[in-house]
């Protein structure tokens, strides 16, 4: 890792721990990780691009196989304030319209610099191809090939990091704290997965860029890593977070039989193009039950996703859900031709998983995808606390109640590029300001571990991620989500205030108490704003408060301090800004 150098008084023990120094610290090596480290460098800052797992292999990017929303205008004259105007009535009133106005004016530009780049955007007559999407007033999203545009984009991003100089990248690295110095967020304590090694890290400005926190939840659409560790830190930093209670949940997640190597989510251009039918186990359509047809679409697709998800779900608790616990998709009815015609060798891939369209149906259900809420930022990506930046989906506010289709890739594009150049930008004019004693709290929680023998950590997650689907999932109610907080509440006593073993190589409890530490305080910050928001409103519905009710278009923060998490409310901000 560096020379060992000594933790200067940090810890009570003879311990010592490696130091590393950089410009810019950029937590997490998604898509919006890599392209703040390569906008950082380009400002000439040095950079140390860390991350739990693989550098560009992680996260949600890799694994976002659909489309990328921008207005480039390349088939349909487009203007990024109608893109605008779609983010911001997708939002539900909640949105933050500079963040909001970021994303869409910055995007046409990323976009047009990925494909300098050589990301591959699909093409028709020499201009870049950009599909239909739900809640996009005209087609405006860009991809590469069917299922391959996020493999393609973090492909891309790790190739430019290839080339850049400047940036140092470290995997198998957990940030366990930022540190914090008189107020300043000045670099951060960190755990070396593979050798149980503790790191401690100085830098003039620190990036989050985690991802969001799907796998709080038994069936999500996001790599494992996505705990809502950035949240956490932010949050023990001294930032805040808001409009958390808005989790997003894709209707028709894969269910069954086993699929192997594809995107969970990937059933919606299927069902958009073919028509699929949802039926329930009685093989019935039961579509008609819980919306109209849609006539200008032929009768096809007639549940828009909030409602895709209330129909699968009340099927579900009806008793007349497929064997898995959710509905059947099925494309029985469409000739077999028509399907190989519209997605060519993605039907090879199916049939290796043994999936055949046009001789059965697939089961489908909801799955948690994306999460709208994270830390608060300004339009400079900056925090509340001098130094920290966020960006990605570990940013909240951009998206209100409900993230426009397509959005995401975008706004790790955007913000990241944003948050890395403004991070470099105030580096330029720091010194390092590391403390040892910033590392402090973290270092003596590693050194401070109990041999008592405890709960086994594994199982705790496996039951927080069984009480958020049950209890916090698409459809709340008080009665729910007050069981949800009083489970939560006995989780983190079970949790306890240190690890069960001190730090050694790959050591699978120890990470896995670490990511419980964050996951039961980011699930709390869920359940605590979900209980106070009477109302329904985009992804978050109270069954018990049907209807959206206009004194409830407040955005809801979240603070921590003395260890208690604390709910304050507030008018969105109004107005725009340029890029």
């Amino acid at each position: 890792m560096a020379a060992m150098v000594s933790s200067g008084g940090a810890r009570d023990t003879s311990q010592e721990a490696s130091h590393l120094a950089t410009d810019v610290l950029i937590i997490g090596a998604g898509g919006a990780g890599m392209y703040a480290a390569l906008e950082a460098a380009r400002e000439g800052a040095s950079v140390l691009l860390a991350d739990r797992s693989l550098i560009g292999r992680g996260g949600a990017t890799v694994m976002a196989q659909m489309t990328v929303a921008a207005a480039l205008g390349e088939q349909t004259p487009d203007h990024w304030e109608h893109h605008l105007a779609d983010t911001l009535t997708a939002g539900r009133g909640l949105c933050n319209p500079s963040l909001a106005a970021l994303l869409c004016e910055d995007g046409p530009h990323r976009l047009r610099e990925m494909d300098v780049w050589k990301v591959g955007w699909a093409r028709e007559d020499g201009h870049i191809k950009q599909a239909q999407a739900p809640g996009h007033d005209r087609p405006r999203c860009a991809y590469v090939d069917f299922l391959s545009t996020g493999p393609a984009v973090s492909r891309t991003l790790r190739t430019q990091l290839n080339g850049a100089s400047g940036i140092r990248r470290v995997g198998d690295l957990a940030i366990i704290d930022i540190a914090v110095h008189d107020g300043v967020a000045c670099g951060a304590t960190a755990l070396h997965l593979t050798t149980g090694e503790i790191v401690t890290i100085a830098a003039k400005a620190v990036v989050i860029a985690t991802g969001g926190l799907t796998r709080l939840y038994r069936r999500n659409s996001a790599s494992s890593n996505m705990g809502g560790d950035g949240y956490a830190l932010a949050l023990r930093a001294g930032a805040e977070l808001i409009d958390m209670e808005f989790v997003q949940f894709f209707p028709i997640g894969h269910l069954a039989p086993r699929l192997v190597g594809m995107d969970p989510i990937m059933w919606d251009p299927f069902r958009y193009k073919l028509g699929g039918k949802l039926l329930n186990a009685q093989m019935r359509e039961f579509e008609q039950d819980y919306a109209t047809r849609d006539t200008r679409s032929d009768g096809r697709y007639v549940l828009t996703r909030d409602l895709a998800t209330y129909a699968i779900t009340k099927e579900v608790e009806a008793g007349r859900g497929s064997p898995a616990g959710g509905a059947y998709l099925s494309f029985q009815h469409v000739p077999e031709a028509d399907i190989r015609r519209a997605f060519g060798p993605v039907v090879d891939r199916l049939a290796a998983n043994g999936i055949d369209l046009a001789r059965a149906p697939v089961e489908v259900a909801p799955i948690a995808h994306y999460h709208m809420g994270g830390v608060r930022v300004d339009t400079e990506l900056a925090t509340g606390v001098p130094g920290l930046y966020a960006c990605g989906e570990a940013v909240g506010g951009a998206n209100g109640a409900n993230r426009l289709s397509g959005n995401a890739i975008t706004e790790a594009f955007v913000f990241g590029a944003r948050a890395g150049r403004n991070a470099a930008r105030r580096a330029a004019k720091m010194s390092l300001a590391w403390s040892p004693e910033a590392a402090r709290p973290s270092m003596e929680l590693l050194g401070g571990a109990g041999s008592e023998p405890r709960a086994n950590p594994a199982a705790l997650i496996a039951q927080l991620q069984a009480l958020m689907a049950d209890l916090v999932g698409p459809f709340r109610t008080e009665d729910k989500l007050r069981r949800a907080i009083a489970g939560l509440d006995a989780l983190k006593q079970e949790v306890g205030a240190g690890p069960f073993a001190a730090p050694r190589g790959y050591d699978a409890e120890l990470v896995d108490w670490l990511d419980l530490r964050n996951m039961v305080m980011v699930a709390q910050s869920v359940a605590l704003p979900a209980l106070a928001r009477t109302e329904s409103r985009g992804a978050h519905q109270r069954e018990d408060h049907p209807g959206l009710d206009e004194a409830w278009t407040i955005n809801q923060t979240i603070t921590l301090s003395g260890g208690e998490l604390s709910l304050t409310r507030s008018a969105p901000p109004s107005g725009k800004v340029a890029a």
